[in-house]
């Protein structure tokens, strides 16, 4: 874990099964690592990789260009859409 350095001043506590605790711990004893360390490392990086999911895609390069192609093209006339944004707003007065 690349924060392994950083101080830990905060305390986090779980409740788990007598299964679940079993599992943690003899997963940590096969990573030679405490039960701690190991839910901490793994919880971290699943949570990495969930927030990175809500900012992050990977497209291939087809769907690539079609992205670009509609990004490059001029905008749609909708004129109802023109009204409502040349309309005062509730907040105008």
């Amino acid at each position: 874990m690349s924060h392994a350095s950083e101080s830990k001043a905060m305390r986090l506590n779980i409740r788990v099964s007598e299964h679940q605790k079993d599992v943690l711990v003899r997963a940590a004893s096969y990573r030679n690592t405490t039960v701690s360390s190991f839910v901490l490392e793994q919880a971290y990086e699943e949570a990495q990789a969930i927030l990175a999911d809500q900012s992050q895609f990977v497209v291939d390069e087809r769907r690539w260009k079609k992205i670009c192609k509609a990004l490059d093209a001029p905008p749609k006339d909708v004129p109802a859409l023109r009204e409502l944004l040349t309309r005062p707003g509730v907040f105008d007065d």
